[in-house]
C-alpha cells in the first residue's frame, strides 16, 4: 500500500463513519455544509428531513419525477449523470480523457467479456456530490454476473481524470454482466467507487462492496429487473461505465459535458 492510498483510505473511512452520525449536533451541521457547496435538489427527495448525512447521499426521489423513455428499442440513463466520455470502442481502446487512455482487459479483467465490446459502444457518465446517488436498470434485464474488484479510492473528478492515467482501472469497482430482455445482447454495467465513497451497494446481493469487504470476488446470480427499477446505490458521488456490443448507438444529445437524468435516452440498440 503506498502513501498516497494509506491517507485516502482513512480519510474515506473516516467520512464514512460521519456521515452516518445520526445526532443532530453532527448531522444538521454536516448537512447544511454540504448542501453549501454541493447544492443537491432535495425538493425532489421522497423526504421531507434526514437524520444524518448519508440518508442526504442515498436519498429516494418523488414518484415521477424521472419518468423512464419506454422505447424497447433504447437503453436509458441508469443515473443522473454528466457525460465524461462517450462513443466507439476503437478495439479494445477507450478514452479516459485527452491525451489518456485504457483497455477493457485493463477494466474488466476479463478478457472473454472485453472481447464482446470490441469495436462496441460506451458511455461514461460522472455523478457529482449534490446529485441523486441510486443507479438502475437501464433495460428489461438479468444479471448473470458480478465480479468485484478492490483497487484505490482515487477522486474521480475532472481534473483528476485528466491528470492520472488508467484511473478506472485503478479505483475499487463491480463489474456487473446483464443479459437484456430484448435481442439477448450482454450490456457491462461498472460503477467506480471513489475517495470518499467507496461503497456500492447492489439490492440483489446481500452484503455492501467497500474497502474491508472480504467475500468472494466472482459472484454468480439471476436477478431480473424491470427497465427503470433501482438496482443499488453510491454513497456519494462517483462513475459508472457502461457498454454495450457492435451496433449500438448514442441516442440524440449524448455527448461529453451533456447533462443526463435517470430514465433518459441513453443508447440506441441495432434495428
Amino acid at each position: 500500500m503506498t502513501n498516497q492510498l494509506v491517507p485516502r483510505r482513512l480519510a474515506t473511512h473516516l467520512a464514512g463513519r460521519l456521515s452516518k452520525v445520526r445526532h443532530p449536533l453532527v448531522s444538521k451541521p454536516s448537512i447544511g455544509l454540504w448542501r453549501l457547496f454541493a447544492r443537491p435538489n432535495l425538493d425532489e427527495a421522497a423526504q421531507a428531513s434526514f437524520a444524518s448525512l448519508r440518508d442526504c447521499f442515498i436519498r429516494q426521489l418523488k414518484a415521477g419525477v424521472r419518468p423512464v423513455d419506454p422505447d424497447p428499442a433504447v437503453l436509458t440513463s441508469p443515473c443522473d449523470a454528466i457525460v465524461n466520455r462517450c462513443g466507439a470502442i476503437r478495439e479494445m481502446q477507450l478514452v479516459q480523457a485527452k491525451g489518456i487512455t485504457y483497455t477493457l482487459e485493463e477494466l474488466l479483467e476479463d478478457p472473454m467479456l472485453a472481447d464482446r465490446y470490441r469495436n462496441g459502444s460506451y458511455v461514461t457518465l460522472r455523478l457529482t456530490a449534490g446529485m441523486y446517488h441510486r443507479f438502475h436498470a437501464p433495460h428489461d434485464l438479468r444479471v448473470k454476473h458480478v465480479n468485484y474488484i478492490s483497487g484505490d479510492t482515487l477522486n474521480t473528478n475532472p481534473s483528476t481524470v485528466k491528470r492520472v492515467h488508467k484511473l478506472y482501472c485503478k479505483n475499487e469497482r463491480a463489474v456487473i454482466q446483464a443479459v437484456l430482455g430484448a435481442g439477448g445482447h450482454v450490456v457491462t454495467m461498472v460503477p467506480v467507487a471513489s475517495v470518499l465513497v467507496a461503497s456500492i451497494r447492489l439490492h440483489f446481493l446481500d452484503v455492501p462492496f467497500h474497502l474491508a469487504y472480504a467475500g468472494p470476488r466472482a459472484i454468480g446470480t439471476d436477478a431480473a429487473f424491470a427497465k427503470g427499477q433501482e438496482m443499488g446505490w453510491f454513497e456519494l458521488g462517483s462513475t459508472i461505465l457502461l457498454f454495450a456490443p457492435a451496433g449500438f448507438s448514442l441516442c440524440d444529445g449524448i455527448a461529453e459535458r451533456a447533462v443526463v437524468r435517470m430514465g433518459q435516452p441513453l443508447l440506441r440498440m441495432p434495428a
